[in-house]
């Protein structure tokens, strides 16, 4: 498997659960018995984007600044 096809995945999860995306890749390692350690190489830029998004909203990073639109 490849980063664009895991990317695919877990854009479904989001879609069909409606969980989150660092949710939906803990899912999917879960329900395929994947240690969690091992899909680091297969996280894309565009996946790492949104996951780090979602972990700035949640507080759990520092905000970076955004320019307002």
């Amino acid at each position: 498997m490849n980063s664009k096809e895991f990317y695919n995945i877990i854009e479904g999860i989001v879609k069909e659960k409606r969980i989150s995306y660092m949710d939906a890749v803990l899912w999917y390692c879960d329900e395929n018995e994947i240690d969690t350690a091992n899909v680091g190489p297969l996280i894309s830029k565009n996946l790492k984007s949104k996951i780090e998004i979602e972990a700035q909203e949640l507080n759990w990073l520092p905000k970076t600044g955004k320019l307002p639109v």
